[in-house]
Formats: structure tokens, sequence, C-alpha cells
């Protein structure tokens, strides 16, 4: 028994397929399996070994994929539902938290599985923590086909009935059988990332660690060399290759380096602007990204962010534009308001892999719906985006009222 894990007791018949697959993938990937909890209580404890001598554990809340005709649903839909027990046993209550090791020894998994195809797919937990029980997962069949045909997809998804506080579009993951493990890995590498980078983390899966072409012999003379190129090689005590394999192997810390890297591109080519007289990054906790001077005017604050992966449906970059969490008791807080910054500038990278900017007033971005005064999340880069850094310093100072 895992300390403040909730548990269910389940149908053990029906539940069994689940356990199966899972401890299955995991032996087929060479893991030895330690604990299998009973496949009467849910959700599932599973503590193996990897085939290199790593200790893993998974808390899966696991549930069986179908294809069920449901009447003003689309035909070609597939889904998971999220339940335990019986609807009457949740009438007053109906708020159940998805168990998250604070120690982050345990990865926690929110799946479902097909055990005839051979493949699962993957929700983010921590967006649908709190969830409620008899809701439905949705899907379309072409999602399923590639994740088992490829062996890994990854996908936007709009939630429906969406919390105020709770982002509005969501990743998922489908995996083949002989990908479980991978799974298991992405889904401990992109703990509380926003759907964005999840989704970007997602499609660059590549889940082992480079090796470093520097063998370890030569790791103190390598480090000694460097050491006066940059403090970080002396300080880390590692050679500038082994730096950057690190990162590039740690999926979570790569999503902020690009972040920062989005940033520092940002800043290089304003600088370079004729006419800016003053740009600097800024690092403070939850505020703007750089403040920016044109022709000595006014100081203007500059927000980035990096888009996704994935247009819509008319080849328009996405950006989640929200805060990682909110304030305690005002899930409200958790979206920007137009005063938080002057401009706001798109990192179009993830779409053209170059790193180009559009720009956008605050004021002019769509309100939120249920959030007074708030910016909505789910922004498009359209054609009301401005391409020149220039003309988007003016439309800042002509908002604030400043003539150049």
């Amino acid at each position: 028994m895992i300390p403040g894990l909730r548990t269910y007791s389940v149908n053990p018949k029906a539940r069994r397929p689940l356990v199966d697959f899972m401890t299955g993938a995991l032996m087929a990937a060479g893991c030895k399996i330690i604990h299998s909890s009973p496949a009467d209580r849910a959700p599932f404890v599973v503590v193996f070994e990897t085939p290199t001598g790593e200790r893993m554990g998974i808390v899966a809340y696991a549930f069986l994929t179908t294809r069920t005709p449901t009447k003003n649903r689309p035909a070609n839909e597939r889904s998971f539902q999220i339940k335990y027990g019986s609807k009457g046993s949740y009438a007053d209550s109906n708020s159940h938290e998805l168990w998250q090791d604070p120690l982050g020894m345990f990865t926690t998994l929110l799946v479902g599985i097909d055990p005839e195809r051979g493949m699962c797919v993957s929700a983010d937990p921590i967006v649908h923590n709190p969830t409620k029980f008899f809701i439905r997962v949705e899907f379309k069949d072409g999602h399923a086909d590639f994740a088992q045909k490829r062996g890994w997809y990854a996908w936007e998804r709009v939630k429906r009935n969406t919390p105020a506080d709770a982002p509005r579009v969501e990743t998922l993951v489908g995996a083949a059988k002989d990908r479980f493990l991978d799974l298991v890995r992405f889904e401990r590498a992109s703990r509380g990332l926003d759907p964005g980078n999840r989704l970007i983390l997602a499609e660059g899966h590549a889940l082992s660690l480079p090796t470093s072409g520097v063998k370890r012999a030569s790791v103190g003379a390598e480090v000694m060399h460097l050491a006066e190129a940059h403090p970080l090689v002396k300080q880390f005590e590692l050679s500038s290759d082994e730096i950057l394999d690190l990162i590039a192997g740690a999926r979570r810390l790569k999503m902020a380096v690009r972040g920062w890297v989005a940033e520092e591109h940002l800043r290089s080519a304003l600088a370079n602007i004729p006419g800016v007289t003053h740009c600097e990054r800024l690092d403070e906790e939850g505020g703007p990204d750089l403040r920016v001077s044109f022709h000595y005017g006014p100081l203007l604050t500059i927000e980035c962010k990096n888009v996704a992966r994935e247009t819509d449906r008319d080849g328009n970059p996405k950006i989640d534009f929200q805060r990682t969490r909110a304030a305690k008791g005002n899930p409200c807080s958790r979206y920007y308001e137009p005063a938080d910054f002057d401009v706001v500038a798109a990192c179009l990278h993830a779409v053209t892999s170059k790193w180009d900017f559009r720009y956008a007033l605050p004021g002019s971005l769509p309100a939120h719906k249920t959030c007074p005064g708030r910016i909505t999340s789910n922004i498009r880069v359209n054609e009301h985006w401005v391409a020149e850094a220039e003309d988007m310093f003016k439309l800042a100072y002509a908002a604030k009222g400043v003539a150049l």
C-alpha cells in the first residue's frame, strides 16, 4: 500500500487484460517485474527493473479502449472511459485526485489500453487532476492507426466542458505495446509540461541518453583544457559535449532550455534592429522576458512564447497562452491580463525550424470566455500578427499614446 494513494475495488476479470498488457510489455522489453498489484484494486501499481538495472515504478489509472457507437458522436471515434465503481457511489462528491509521487519515484499513468490491437493511448494525468468519473477521452480511428503502425504517435485534443482553471487543449500519446517502456519514460520526463511542450517532447521521443564522444579516462584533461572557455565546464566538471548530451537527454531540461533559447534569439534579433536603443533579457519569476526601447522611447516589455508543433486546420501556429499554474483560490490567475506586458512575441521555430517571430499587442488578443479581463489560452498566430518588429514597436507606442 502506498501512503496517500486512494484505491478502488474493480472487477478483476475485466481489468486483468490491462495489467497483463503492461507487465507483458515490460517483460518483453527485458524488464524484471518486482511487484504487480492484484487486478481487483485500482489504480494498478507495478514495480520493475529495466535491463540496465534501473528501478522504476508506475501507478496506472488504466482503462479499456473501445470503439462504441454513440449517439451524436462521430462514427470514426474511439475512447476510453475514466471510471471506477458505480455512479451511485459518487453522487455526493464526484472528484478524484490522480495520485502523484512527491518524491518522483513512481510515475503516474492515465492510459487507455487496447489489448487486442496491442496499443495504448496516454493522457496527461496532471491536466486531468482532479477528475470526475464516467467521463470519456475520445480520439479518432486515424490516431489509433498511426500509433499502431508507427509504434508512436502524438496529437492534440480539444477538451470538452473545460473548467476555467484547466487547459483547453491536451496532448495525447499513442504507443504500440513494444513501446510501453518508452511511454513510461516519456511520462516521467514530461510531468508538469504544458500541452504544447508535451507535444514537442513527444514528437522528439529519442528516449535514450546520447553517448558522449569523450572517453571517461580523458574527462579530467578535457575539463582542464576547456575550463578557460566557459566557467560551467569547470564548475560541472563535464566536457562541453557531455553538458550538451545531458541537455539533449533530459526532456524537461531541454524544454526549459528551448524557451530560453527562443528568448535569446529574440533579444539578438531585436538588438540588431536600427533604432533599438535598449534591449535586455529579464529574469523575473512570472514577469515579462525582455525590455526594449525604440528610438529612445519608453521601455516596452515583451513576453516570448514558443508555438506548438501542430498547426490548426488553416495552417496557423498555435500558442498555449497561460501560466504553468494558478494562484491558490484564484483559477483565473493562470491566464494573462493585457496589462502584464506591452508586446507578445511568438517564436515559430517549432513549425518553420527557423528562429522567426511574429508580434501582437496583448490588447488585440481574444478575451477569455469565463475569466473577465483575461486573455484566452487558445491563441492562433494568424494574419493579424505583425512580421516586422519595428511596426510592432510603433503600434505599442501608439497604444500608450506615445508619439515617436
